[in-house]
């Protein structure tokens, strides 16, 4: 089994009759980590689906394999992509890392100028967010939205994240600032710019002092 024989894609109302089969996964899952996560309804997943802001992955029989959706905060300064699940009859392929992938270029797509930010306790996780760029950073950086945060009371690690004042919790947080990108592709022009203008010094004084000798 490879990759190749699934369909990821941005998720619609067609795949709605899904909303189920993933949050029943998705609690499972988390019970098996023996960590919490924000609990979201059949209705509110499906939601998701048909607001466009959602990435299904679809083994080719048509059984679901994947999904991840789109939730922003601090009216639309902040994203994060949140719920992500692989069906365990379809693990180890890199659908996880395909999916995540895919959200974040559609999160790029709705929101250019969002921070893109997650939290998480996955090292696998960790481990796609950087590949995606993503930047280890301290809970004040993330949004401050009250309604983000009532998600974690359903984590069994809730009490430490208020006993710390939310500073810290058991979560690694990781944030994608496209201003810091830019400033970061901007630093890089000016050192390929600077070079290049050496380069062109270089080959000038070259020739100058080939013309005196030559004279």
């Amino acid at each position: 089994m490879t990759l190749q024989d699934f369909d990821i894609i941005v998720a619609s109302e067609k795949h709605a009759d899904y909303a189920t089969q993933i949050c029943d996964e998705m609690a499972a899952s988390a019970k098996a980590r023996g960590t919490g996560i924000a609990q979201r309804s059949p209705e509110y997943v499906a939601n998701k689906m048909l607001e466009g802001k959602a990435i299904i992955a679809l083994h080719k029989d048509g059984t679901w394999a994947g999904f991840v959706y789109i939730e922003t905060w601090s009216h639309g300064d902040f994203v994060a992509n949140s719920g992500l699940i692989v069906n365990p009859e379809f693990r180890k392929v890199g659908l996880a890392k395909a999916i995540k992938k895919a959200v974040f270029e559609l999160s790029r797509t709705k929101y250019p100028d969002a921070k893109i930010f997650g939290l998480t306790t996955g090292l696998a996780v960790m481990k796609i967010n950087s590949e995606l760029g993503y930047e280890p950073v301290t809970y004040s950086e993330l949004t401050q939205d009250e309604d983000f945060w009532k998600g974690c009371r359903s984590c069994v690690n809730y009490d430490i994240l208020t006993s710390k004042e939310r500073k810290n919790c058991m979560c690694t947080a990781m944030l994608w600032d496209p201003v810091d990108k830019q400033n970061q592709i901007d630093e890089k022009m000016k050192k390929i710019t600077h070079k290049a203008t050496l380069l062109e010094r270089i080959e000038n004084a070259i020739k100058n002092s080939v013309k005196t000798i030559t004279f």
